[in-house]
């Protein structure tokens, strides 16, 4: 294309496209390019939190390009237009009647972004006031509008609050003394003068265009008269021209005169010499062009105020140079708004509720849903699941770890079964105390020593593991549980077992007229049978700890809960103790066929009476402990501690207590005495205690005498063997004579008192 190759310098065009060197390679301006008041525009959006806005634009190229601008821009910061106008080239009244209404329908977007020439400014603040909406609406205003009293003019109660952005200037004083001095007459440079003077003062020089004619005498003063906005601009452009060709006559002419290379001089060279300007502007500013000839971007930031003496005017309320310094503070609205205006499609979700938006492509407007329960705000879409063993704090933006929950001695979950224990402990520690201390009275040695010292060992160990229970769960307390829990209830249900075993075998034997002494009834038996019993649990324990190591574990009953156990299940802890459950059912079957023994015989009475109540106890543990929800954890230690205590307090209350009673109280019943009575004497040195007459009248009923084999049996069992009166020997009572009847006491005594063994 051809180019006459002629430098320009605007004081006004701010169109983007000149910027385009391709097309306009000589052309330069002291104002910035709409880009920069794009940005500087955006810039007043966001730091008023306007997110939602609407853009009307003149038609042709300042207002299409400026507004496309702006809007690639706000999109990049978040900020979405609602509805984006244009006014036609041509417009009538009905066009921006047309326009309000389409804008005052969004109510949400309450802010219009102008890039629109001071006519159609004024136009549409009117049809705005006609059509109601003057309060509804706020603009946002390019320069086009910026400081002028023209869109403004009549109708400023509409146009309060506008916000408009105007290049930074400052007022020319010595061009208002200059022009304020002019009058119609003397100025006849300038053609244009005579008309402004009509439209200022509304009245004619010539002609009928006003009514009123013009004296010519009219003053130019404040407030009728305000400078124009670009007359700064104006005078920087004549300086730039002015500087450009003095540096170029120094530096082609060497001199102060005009030299053959400047008559005239080339458009490119010349173009060069601009382009390097830098001075200071009449407005104090540094005026200088970039590559593509446009000045610095720096605007002033104006707000349409009405001031406390009720005047209207522009106040200044911030500046853009890059970046946006603005006073919010300094903001006045209509008064219907008191404070920053909103004009956003939807408010900022709550803590903890994440955006949904109907419309991908909208980024303003959406629904709040609040994040679940157990859930945190991941992003501004999207809510995720808190990991097992954090809850959401309040605001639902952080998962925070829950504290660990575990059995402590202060609860009163522990209490009640560490008191039982506790006591439970000192009985059985006293009952062995006494024990030891009359341990060779008829009482204890009738009582089956051996066996009562495992039983009460493993009593002891049953009260013990409470404490280790209730404990914080660790690596050595959840092995003691493991091992110590089946132990202690195999010892005392192996020495039960023990003990009912040998009074059925002795006493099936009587009842059958064999008098010969049953095999293994020995202490040294007894102790040996008890043993392997409990060996059994023990083997099993230790094969358990070795193919599972004891260990704690994270248990997650729930979301809000986070508990401190042993690593183990209720499948485990089931087997643990099902070989317990075999010996205390194989207990309570024996005592069961033992119960028809003479009531001399107390003993078995005692532990029959002991087995049931064990059944109960543990029948009524099962559907506790696997019946409670996980989350109860202080439930199910508390259930099967009380029901470890339970259990080993009846056995401590029915097979102890009343041996300590008589050994206690009732000592006078804890000797040995001569025997009496034709029927109750036994042979010397083997006599009965207590009351014979009344000892001997059950076994005498039974047969008539002692010598009937379920008599001989109770005696054998309860560890006296009587002498067999003078009879007739059969080959069979030959066989037995001298050694089949021995005393069966478990202390070695030869003789005991049926009624002390109670």
């Amino acid at each position: 294309m051809f180019s006459l190759q002629i430098p320009q310098i605007s004081y006004a065009s701010t169109g983007i496209d000149l910027s385009d060197k391709t097309r306009f390679e000589y052309f330069s301006r002291v104002v910035p390019p709409d880009t920069y008041q794009a940005q500087a525009m955006v810039d007043v959006v966001k730091a008023f939190n306007w997110t939602y806005v609407s853009t009307l634009a003149d038609s042709g190229n300042y207002g299409e390009k400026g507004i496309d601008t702006f809007k690639a821009i706000a999109e990049k910061n978040g900020i979405c237009v609602a509805k984006s106008l244009e006014i036609p080239r041509e417009p009538t009244n009905d066009t921006f009647s047309d326009i309000i209404t389409v804008l005052a329908d969004n109510g949400k977007a309450k802010v219009v972004v102008l890039f629109v020439n001071e006519d159609n400014c004024q136009k549409l603040v009117k049809a705005s006031l006609e059509k109601g909406h003057n309060n509804d609406l706020y603009w946002l205003a390019s320069d086009s509008w910026g400081a002028k009293e023209v869109p403004v003019r009549g109708q400023e109660l509409a146009a309060e609050g506008t916000v408009t952005i105007l290049p930074q200037r400052e007022v020319v004083k010595d061009f208002d003394n200059y022009f304020t001095k002019l009058n119609p007459t003397d100025n006849y440079r300038n053609p244009w003068f005579r008309e402004f003077w009509e439209r200022h003062f509304k009245c004619s020089l010539e002609g009928d265009t006003y009514t009123r004619r013009c004296t010519g005498l009219e003053k130019l003063t404040y407030p009728g008269y305000q400078q124009e906005g670009i007359v700064p601009f104006v005078i920087d452009a004549v300086y730039a021209m002015a500087h450009a060709l003095h540096n170029m006559m120094v530096k082609e002419c060497g001199g102060h005169t005009i030299c053959k290379a400047m008559e005239p001089p080339s458009g490119l060279k010349l173009l060069q010499y601009i382009r390097n300007v830098t001075f200071t502007g009449v407005a104090g500013q540094t005026i200088k062009f970039n590559k593509n000839g446009d000045a610095m971007g720096r605007y002033t930031i104006y707000q349409f105020q009405r001031r406390p003496n009720g005047r209207f005017e522009y106040v200044p309320i911030g500046n853009w140079s890059d970046t946006l310094a603005i006073d919010v503070s300094l903001t006045k609205w209509k008064p219907s708004h008191l404070i920053v205006p909103k004009s956003v499609c939807s408010e900022p979700c709550p803590p903890g509720h994440m955006k949904r938006n109907d419309d991908a492509l909208d980024k303003c407007c959406w629904v709040c849903i609040r994040c679940g329960r157990h859930m945190i705000l991941k992003d501004e879409n999207t809510c995720e699941p808190c990991p097992n063993g954090t809850y959401p704090d309040l605001s639902q933006t952080v998962c925070k770890p829950l504290p660990v929950d575990y059995m402590t001695f202060d609860s009163i979950w522990a209490i009640v079964p560490v008191v039982m224990a506790s006591v439970g402990i000192l009985s059985t520690i006293f009952i062995a105390a006494v024990f030891i201390k009359f341990n060779n009275t008829p009482v204890i040695m009738a009582s089956g020593r051996e066996l009562c010292y495992v039983l009460m060992i493993g009593l002891l160990l049953s009260y013990l593991m409470t404490f280790v229970m209730v404990a914080k769960p660790t690596v050595a307390t959840c092995c003691l549980t493991r091992v110590g829990l089946g132990l202690s209830l195999s010892m005392c249900y192996a020495a039960l077992f023990t003990k009912t075993n040998r009074i059925s075998r002795i006493f099936n034997r009587g009842v059958k007229a064999m008098v010969k002494r049953p095999s293994y009834t020995s202490p040294r038996s007894q102790l040996v049978i008890c043993s392997c019993l409990v060996a059994v649990q023990i083997i099993a324990a230790i094969t358990w700890v070795g193919m599972d190591l004891p260990d704690t574990a994270l248990v997650y009953p729930d979301r809000r809960t986070v508990v401190l156990r042993c690593k183990s299940t209720n499948v485990a802890i089931v087997l643990s103790l099902l070989y317990n459950m075999i010996l205390i059912t194989l207990c309570t079957v024996y005592a069961f066929k033992t119960r028809k023994i003479p009531e001399n015989f107390n003993e078995a009475k005692h532990i029959a009476f002991t087995m049931y109540s064990t059944c109960i106890v543990w029948l009524a543990f099962i559907p506790i402990y696997f019946g409670t929800n996980k989350s109860d954890f202080r439930i199910q230690i508390t259930a099967l501690c009380m029901c470890v205590s339970i259990s080993a307090s009846v056995a401590l209350a029915c097979l102890f207590v009343p041996k300590v009673y008589i050994v206690l109280f009732q000592p006078h019943k804890n000797v040995r005495q001569g025997a009496h009575g034709s029927m109750g004497s036994g042979a010397p040195g083997r006599p009965f205690f207590g009351r014979p007459s009344t000892r001997f009248s059950s076994l005498a009923a039974m047969n008539g005498d002692i010598t009937s084999p379920t008599g001989l049996a109770l005696l054998i069992a309860q560890g006296s063997t009587p002498k067999p009166q003078p009879a007739p020997q059969t080959d069979s009572d030959k066989s037995d004579k001298g050694g089949s009847l021995r005393d069966l006491d478990s202390s070695g005594a030869e003789n005991s008192d049926p009624e002390t063994n109670v």
